[in-house]
């Protein structure tokens, strides 16, 4: 039988920067900056605020490199769409900068975008995206992100909690949807055949 992981909320939370009305920085200088600080992963609001976060733990590591290989191995299969990590940024409708954990993007608006910009952060949202809670994440901060990226376009979004074993559901204009303790999760009917496996995210062979 495995052994059940567990992990208890810390108080460490991302570090937040207010640059407004002191500092204007544009999106080449907030790209150049992200590239400097290539081991901190930085996101900015839609009010310009800088939000630091350090990197994950390894457990939760291992776990968003397991959520990424099985979205990766269907959108190979299924062809539609293409699958970006945790390092990928994207420029959101709204003016943010947000990196979700996984996410994955039509094929053909991708195709609407030039090679120079999909070389820095794409301005678009995902259609679909992932964001998985790590112990020092605070959950109503992580359930924001979850209702941004709908309200910029995403048509689907799944906020993944292993500390409650809990999964958000976001839809436009659809009530979140909150599974208890469940063992995998569809995509359908936007991500036609894929299924999200849950029980090593919430239990990682590690």
């Amino acid at each position: 039988m495995s052994e059940a992981i567990l992990e208890k909320p810390t108080t460490t939370d991302a570090v937040i920067l207010h640059l407004r009305p002191g500092l204007e920085m544009s999106d080449e200088q907030f790209f150049l900056l992200c590239q400097l600080n290539r081991d901190l992963r930085l996101e900015r609001t839609a009010q310009g605020d800088l939000i630091v976060m350090p990197p994950t733990g390894w457990i939760t590591g291992n776990r968003n490199a397991e959520i990424t290989r099985q979205l990766a191995n269907w959108a190979k299969t299924e062809g539609l769409g293409i699958v970006t990590d945790s390092s990928t940024g994207f420029k959101l409708p709204n003016g943010a900068d947000r990196s979700p954990d996984a996410a994955w993007v039509r094929r053909e608006r991708l195709a609407a975008l030039t090679r120079e910009q999909k070389e820095k952060f794409i301005p678009l949202c995902p259609d679909f995206v992932i964001e998985l809670r790590s112990p020092t994440d605070n959950l109503e901060t992580v359930r924001a992100k979850l209702a941004e990226y709908i309200a910029n376009g995403a048509q689907l979004g799944w906020l993944l909690d292993p500390l409650e074993r809990k999964v958000y559901v976001y839809r436009p204009n659809t009530p979140v949807e909150i599974m208890e303790q469940p063992e995998s999760i569809s995509g359908a009917p936007l991500l036609a055949g894929f299924t999200l496996d849950l029980r090593e995210i919430w239990e990682p062979n590690i």
